[in-house]
């Protein structure tokens, strides 16, 4: 079945295989530095009292089988080493099936964690790393053509990512629909980086024009994928564009890296060739039959699958970031349905005083990412994911109500932990463990252009309120 095998695809495969593992590569590294802190034993929502509660059917992984820090560390860092060794091309040699096992290894050894990871990996992105994973078991090493129907099913993934997160901005936020949205998005977006002061910054019809071009994008777009080339490859290239203007204006973790990356195929050698001239093997071995077997299979379960996702499409109420099954095969995609107007942060304090009067002094702790200190620069951080930065954006957010894993970060701060601190910039209390700790909320902005002239500042802060009582170290709140 000759048609089985894509045709000027080969240098398009070979840069798709790199770049996604450069992307395991940061994922298991955000994983082996982590998860102690967040998920170990005596991690602030701990994998083993999950297994204890979850059977395997529900959260397929490696860690019923077994669980202990040591063995997720030694999983994580074998993700690191396999995922360099790949970005090395250190496996192109190797025959079909040794191949397809190492990638497999990577796909068993991610699912596994992100089924294990509660909370701190319930975004989109870690589905998606799933379901393109599965697809690069089967692309081939660089001796056998690729096939043809893998490819497709990339594109299709493509597809789904964009028109899914085009269609969830039309159904929800009415500012997607008059273009007002990036008047706010910039500054509110879960973690802004270096420049998004200045994307905010932007006049308001720069703004609307960019509102209007995410609806292009995302909604005409991804059907040119499934037209011949030239045309799919321009769109592709569209959309590399565009993902590699987010990658500019904010932090988010992988998601546009990941995107561009599963676009990168579609571009076909031909475009890719005028960029990198590196020259196909002169001899390339048939697709064996029992390989194009499985292709078929796999691709013929992915259609079966993908009737969910395109349900989900289809329905008014549409859902985002959405797993039909337990391995994260086909996914439903979307990002910011309804976009935040007013930013709020949650800052943690901290006083070595024994007890507490109005004039108290209370030292803060500073996130790598998240802001706190106004007058320090948003970092860069994407592709890496800060995972409790994240989820102490989404934390502000409930305002009304404290998550159930804040008073146990606040309990590890009061004892000075040292795989929770690792997890933040700054320590205000090195030496010796704060008396009491306690949360307030206040409302971030980006200062203004004079205020910015003035002050340093890059944001200016305003107190609402208290948002978790102070804890002394019985972990005992008081007011």
């Amino acid at each position: 079945m000759e048609w089985l095998a894509a045709d000027g695809y080969w240098l398009s495969r070979l840069v798709f295989q790199r770049a996604l593992a450069v992307v395991y590569l940061v994922a298991f590294l955000n994983a082996a530095n982590q998860f102690r802190a967040l998920l170990g034993e005596r991690g602030l929502l701990p994998i083993p009292a999950y297994l204890a509660r979850t059977p395997f059917r529900q959260s397929p992984s490696l860690f019923h089988l077994h669980y202990s820090d040591r063995f997720f560390a030694v999983l994580a860092w074998v993700g690191v080493a396999v995922s360099a060794a790949l970005v090395l091309g250190l496996a192109d040699d190797l025959p079909l099936p040794g191949h397809m096992a190492i990638w497999t290894l990577l796909w068993l050894i991610y699912v596994s964690i992100l089924n294990v990871g509660q909370l701190w990996y319930a975004f989109g992105w870690e589905s998606l790393l799933c379901e393109v994973g599965l697809l690069a078991i089967f692309l081939g090493p660089a001796d056998v053509p690729p096939p043809l129907l893998i490819l497709l099913g990339l594109r299709w993934v493509v597809f789904r990512l964009e028109f899914g997160a085009g269609l969830i901005k039309l159904r929800g936020d009415r500012c997607w629909r008059d273009m007002t949205c990036l008047y706010y998005h910039h500054e509110t977006q879960p973690m802004p980086n270096a420049l998004s002061w200045y994307f905010h910054r932007l006049p308001k019809p720069l703004h609307r024009v960019e509102a209007a071009a995410n609806h292009v994008t995302q909604l005409v777009v991804p059907f040119l994928l499934f037209v011949p080339q030239p045309v799919a490859g321009a769109a592709a290239l569209v959309i590399i564009i565009t993902q590699g203007w987010l990658v500019l204006s904010g932090n988010f973790s992988w998601l546009n890296t990941l995107t561009i990356v599963i676009a990168l195929p579609v571009l076909g050698d031909g475009l890719l060739g005028t960029v990198l001239p590196v020259e196909a093997p002169a001899e390339r071995q048939i697709q064996p039959a029992w390989f194009q077997a499985v292709v078929i299979a796999v691709s013929s379960l992915i259609v079966v699958l993908s009737y969910w996702p395109v349900q989900n499409l289809l329905s008014p109420d549409q859902r985002m970031n959405y797993s039909f099954t337990p391995l994260h095969l086909v996914n439903s995609y979307g990002a910011f349905g309804s976009i935040t107007r007013t930013r709020y942060e949650v800052v943690i304090q901290g006083t070595t005083e024994r007890s507490l009067v109005g004039e108290t002094e209370w030292r803060e702790y500073e996130f790598k990412g998240k802001p706190t200190n106004v007058r320090r620069r948003p970092p860069q951080i994407a592709p890496y994911h800060l995972r409790l930065d994240w989820l102490m954006w989404f934390a502000a957010l409930s305002r009304g109500y404290a998550e159930p894993w804040m008073e146990r970060l606040l309990a590890k701060l009061l004892e000075n932990d040292r795989s929770t601190l690792r997890l933040l910039r700054r320590n205000p209390f090195p030496d010796e463990p704060p008396e009491y700790v306690r949360a307030v909320l206040y409302r971030y902005r980006f200062t203004t252009r004079q205020e910015r002239r003035e002050t340093g500042a890059w944001w200016h802060r305003s107190l609402v309120g208290e948002y978790q009582p102070p804890m002394n170290a019985t972990h005992q709140a008081t007011r």
